[in-house]
């Protein structure tokens, strides 16, 4: 069992979202992008993501299970995108 802190999720949002009673799957995205943007860099996402559905799988009709889900096939790594300190120097 996944508990609050673990290292695949240290503010515990993972763990918190499945207690969350009603919790839509609109929340549920936005827990989940959270977790994505406070996970350490050296911790490979794809990783944590299978630790969650071997976790709390069983739990098919949770909003955040699929979003797990989908997570897991199409989790990009995060990037800075834009500003004025992607374009090159004169």
């Amino acid at each position: 069992m996944i508990e609050k802190g673990d290292i695949d999720d240290p503010k515990g949002l993972i763990f918190e979202a499945y207690r969350i009673e009603g919790i839509t799957p609109a929340q549920c995205r936005s827990i989940f992008l959270d977790w994505a943007l406070s996970l350490p860099s050296e911790r490979p996402t794809t990783a944590a993501i299978a630790r969650f559905l071997d976790a709390y799988g069983d739990r098919a009709d949770h909003p955040m299970t699929t979003v797990l889900r989908e997570g897991q096939h199409s989790m990009p790594t995060p990037r800075r995108r834009g500003g004025w300190r992607s374009r090159p120097r004169d």
